[in-house]
């Protein structure tokens, strides 16, 4: 090489470099572009597509707390309300049939129990007037009065 060359080939690398940088730069700045228009349109759709489910759901909401649908729900728990009432007084009923078969089974019990009572008090007297003169015959005999 001489000392010409030497000396123009830093400046055309210099020339070659700047050009691929600014080539690159150029293909970075298009890309970044494109990337920006891409997400500009996804963020517009996205934004488009949350203003209808707002929108539906504010819908929704106002179908589903309106006066009508209130009315609804009111009719609703009072036929529930008045279900449970009728459960409840024939719960009751049934309740109050229980306590008067329980009341019946413990009087008739009571009964029976007394007149038991009544015969065992019965054969004890006899029980112990028996072993009275039982006992009475075994001290007379056995001290011979």
């Amino acid at each position: 090489m001489s000392k010409k060359e030497d000396k123009l080939q830093p400046k055309e690398i210099k020339k070659t470099v700047t050009k691929e940088s600014k080539e690159a730069l150029d293909n970075l700045k298009e890309k970044a572009n494109e990337i920006k228009e891409v997400t500009s349109e996804k963020v517009a759709e996205f934004k488009e597509d949350a203003t209808k489910a707002f929108d539906v759901a504010k819908e929704k909401i106002n179908e589903t707390f309106s006066d009508e649908n209130m009315d609804k729900v009111k009719e609703k728990l009072g036929e529930y309300s008045n279900e449970a009432k009728e459960k409840v007084s024939e719960f009751a009923e049934d309740a109050e049939e229980m306590f008067d078969d329980v009341k019946e089974k413990a009087s008739e019990f009571a009964s029976e129990a007394a007149e038991n009572l009544a015969d065992l008090a019965e054969e004890a007297k006899e029980e112990i007037k028996e072993a009275t003169t039982k006992t009475k015959g075994f001290f007379q005999r056995l001290f011979g009065k």
